[in-house]
């Protein structure tokens, strides 16, 4: 296998002559598929090894003449930066569309996903950005998760942090009053469903299942951080809960939402029923809580059925047809809607089956996590997805993508006019400005990661970020609004003798 270096080099190879991400991942598994794994076997084979594997003859010939003055521009890199400790970093491309990830190796995936980064603390301390709230976020996010979540490979760290960012913004929209909050709360998944806590928040995730990734975090430990994180939301054998929720489903205004228990006997329905209103008072809101039931004894064929329609016509014995079809037995259904005030037609059939075999089968779903790489779900996004089985996932090239353009320089006081900048030279500020924003993070929680639990790690994050993030306006006028940060006071918050912000937090 090439290495991570040379697979970042030939991408780089690749799309530095037009060559689209997707269509250079391709050219390179034809090449290995040749033996040709590494930019210096490229170069030693002859081209006509290469035009075998590439069918553009011209493309195939201007990348094996790369491959054969690498090695000298190389080495003059090398002679070059051993004098001059700021020469040009590469510059990393985004994403100009969605990836395949099942034609994808690990390896592969995750070298088209890496972000810049600067550790270099002077050049760090004296660098002033220009960025809203919500990359900031991402920002903290990420490079957290690489200290309390080490198992997690970088797509799965962006595909968590844009979670975060989505639910926080969600959230701030609703409180400002620029949307509205849905009907019947603002929970959009099926209960059961996995979670796990990301500053301070829980997000809703998905397994990736069979999908290895080796961690190089993993073996030096640098995280350091005790034990601690905070586990994924899951019911213990000792809390196993009554009922399970489907999840909830919005048209023309009316919204549905089932939800399921295990029933052993008729009787015990209404206490089972008054316990799921307390629990979920919001239920009691809706316009109706139709109910069926199934019940059988033993190993007898008999079995007792019970409905309620509530006031939606047919919905009961809808229920019980539905509940027979999936031979469910010794269950209670509960289907609740919020009426929009818009006739839906026969399309409310269609709802209330989704929403009915969605909690059913939410009964055996397994919600327990270990280790395993996870996607950040959305549930906010209805368009079906395309790479995953399931709701949809915030996807990492797009949250790569927003981190790559979103730190600009502040501008001097006092600097006279700036010279206009070309949109190549503003996009690779942008990408210096953002590893040395990763740079701060990093060794903000390296210095705490050592003598803080995981959980706690978390915790002190968000009041972090809170206490350097930009001064905006507040309300609806500061929503989006830019302001300016130093990484300095970032770098102040680390855990250092006679660092005042670092004593400070620590007390509190």
């Amino acid at each position: 296998m090439s290495g991570h270096g040379d697979l970042q080099e030939l991408l780089r190879l690749f799309t530095s002559r037009k060559v689209p991400m997707m269509a250079a991942m391709g050219h390179i598994k034809a090449l290995q598929a040749k033996n040709l794994r590494s930019i210096e076997q490229i170069a030693e084979a002859p081209l006509s090894a290469v035009e075998a594997a590439i069918s553009d003859a011209k493309l195939a010939k201007s990348f094996h003449t790369a491959c054969k003055t690498h090695g000298k521009k190389a080495t003059k890199r090398a002679a070059e930066e051993s004098t001059s400790p700021t020469s040009k970093k590469p510059r990393l491309e985004p994403h100009k569309r969605d990836l395949d990830y099942s034609s994808m190796s690990a390896e592969e995936l995750e070298s088209s996903l890496s972000l810049p980064l600067v550790e270099d603390e002077e050049t760090i301390r004296k660098t002033t950005l220009v960025t809203n709230r919500a990359p900031l976020v991402l920002a903290f996010a990420v490079e957290l998760l690489r200290f309390t979540m080490p198992e997690q490979p970088p797509s799965s760290r962006l595909s968590l942090g844009q979670a975060v960012v989505s639910a926080n913004s969600r959230s701030k929209a609703i409180s400002i009053g620029i949307e509205k909050a849905p009907p019947g709360g603002e929970e959009q998944v099926p209960e059961g469903q996995p979670k796990v806590r990301v500053l301070g928040r829980e997000i809703p995730v998905l397994k990736r299942s069979g999908y290895s990734w080796k961690s190089d975090q993993l073996e030096d430990k640098a995280t350091g951080s005790t034990e601690g994180h905070s586990k994924p939301e899951s019911s213990s054998p000792g809390e196993k809960k009554a009922w399970v929720a489907s999840q909830k489903l919005t048209s023309r205004a009316s919204t549905f939402v089932a939800h399921a228990a295990s029933l052993s006997s008729p009787s015990l329905r209404t206490s089972l029923m008054n316990g799921l209103m307390t629990d979920k008072p919001e239920l009691e809101t809706a316009t109706h809580n139709a109910w069926a039931l199934r019940t059988s004894y033993g190993n007898s064929p008999l079995v007792q059925e019970a409905s309620f329609d509530d006031g939606e016509s047919g919905c009961g014995k809808f229920m019980l047809q539905t509940m027979r079809e999936a031979h469910v037995t010794n269950t209670l259904v509960v289907l609740t809607r919020w009426y929009g005030g818009i006739m839906l037609g026969p399309d409310r059939w269609r709802l209330m089956r989704e929403c009915i075999n969605d909690a059913l089968s939410s009964r055996g779903r397994k919600s327990t996590l270990a280790g395993e790489a996870l996607w950040g779900l959305d549930p906010e996004n209805k368009t079906p997805s395309l790479t995953t089985v399931g709701m949809p996932i915030h996807r990492p090239e797009g949250a790569r993508n927003y981190l790559l353009r979103s730190f600009g320089t502040a501008a001097v006081d006092g600097g006279g006019s700036e010279t206009k900048k070309t949109l190549t030279a503003v996009s690779d500020e942008k990408q210096e400005n953002l590893g040395r924003l990763l740079g701060a993070l990093r060794l903000l929680y390296k210095s705490w990661a050592g003598v803080l639990r995981k959980d706690e790690l978390d915790r002190r994050a968000w009041s972090w970020y809170v206490s350097v993030r930009p001064d905006v306006e507040a309300g609806p006028s500061g929503w989006g609004a830019k302001g300016h940060l130093n990484l300095g006071k970032i770098l102040d918050l680390r855990r250092a003798e006679g660092s005042a912000g670092a004593k400070k937090l620590a007390e509190s």
